[in-house]
Formats: C-alpha cells, sequence, structure tokens
C-alpha cells in the first residue's frame, strides 16, 4: 500500500500544477516593470518630426501609453476600442509607433482614425526594448509619477477597458 502512495502523491501535485496553469491568461505576462519607473525615452512626434517628447514631459497625470504600427494586423482589431476611449476623454492616450515607416503610420490613422493624443516615433523598436515589448500592440497604464502601474499585452477588448484599465485610472486620479 505505501509503495502506491508516493505515485498518487506526485499525481496530486502535478495534477495541481497543469489545473492552475489551464487556468492562466498568456496575455497577462507579469511584467518586471509594473511598479517601476517607465524607461525614460525622447523621441519625435509622428506629425511633427522636428518635435520631441519625453516621458518626463508627461509626468503629472496619468496616462496610457498604447505601441502599435501600420503592418500590426492585431491592431486593427483593437483601434476601434482605442477610438471610443479617447472619445470618452477619461484618459490620454499616447501612442509608440514601433519599428513602422512614418508615412504608414500617417496614412492609416487618417483611414482609421487617430485616438492618441500624439504618437512617438520609435522607428528602430529601440524604447520598445526598454519597455519590454513582446511584439505589437501592447499597452501601459502609467501613473502621475511616471511609474508603469499595467501592462496588457495584446489587443486592448471593452472588456480590459472597463474591467481594467478605467478602474485603475479613476483609483490612480483618485
Amino acid at each position: 500500500m505505501k509503495k502506491f502512495l508516493l505515485p498518487l502523491a506526485v499525481l496530486v501535485v502535478v495534477v495541481g500544477f497543469l489545473g492552475v496553469g489551464l487556468k492562466l491568461n498568456p496575455r497577462e505576462v507579469p511584467s518586471p516593470l509594473i511598479g517601476k519607473a517607465a524607461p525614460p525615452f525622447s523621441l519625435p512626434v509622428l506629425h511633427q518630426p522636428a518635435k520631441t517628447v519625453s516621458n518626463t514631459d508627461l509626468k503629472g497625470q496619468v496616462w496610457l501609453l498604447n505601441v502599435w504600427a501600420s503592418w500590426c494586423v492585431t491592431c486593427r482589431e483593437e483601434h476601434p476600442v482605442l477610438v471610443e476611449l479617447a472619445r470618452q476623454k477619461v484618459v490620454p492616450i499616447y501612442g509608440l509607433n514601433y519599428k513602422d515607416k512614418s508615412d504608414d503610420a500617417k496614412a492609416w490613422l487618417k483611414q482609421f482614425g487617430d485616438p492618441y493624443v500624439m504618437s512617438l516615433v520609435d522607428e528602430k523598436g529601440r524604447i520598445g526594448i526598454d519597455y519590454g515589448v513582446y511584439g505589437v500592440p501592447e499597452t501601459y497604464v502609467i501613473d502621475r509619477d511616471g511609474v508603469i502601474r499595467y501592462k496588457k499585452i495584446g489587443p486592448v477588448t471593452p472588456e480590459t477597458v472597463r474591467d481594467k484599465i478605467l478602474p485603475l485610472v479613476k483609483q490612480l486620479k483618485g
């Protein structure tokens, strides 16, 4: 009887880990940047290339950073959600145009609407690397002190806005 208890115990532990693992959402990868200062940047503005904006310019407000590209199929899926969120004027959304051609990005925004206060150009993807971007789209909620409070990998959905982003923004604006 004892020789069956050890394998049974191991099986129970393995099934337990498997059960927990199956409930995890692969889109919610914990970021080591949550709770830390957003990496610094100084980038040109898509529609005004001579103008640069840095993350320190955005301190003092709660804001979203949405990493997007015109070549990104999934960005097209989330874009109407961002346009609607921008219409609500609850939180400013800044775009980080990632590894894209500026003319393509401008045409894309003209065609689908521009939810961004401004889009910043990360042509070589260096800032994306600093932010730990896995791929586009990704969205970050950044607080008044410039600290990353939330990271969404993949498209922002109406449910994400309702259940995660808006409550967090409201709390941070407190």
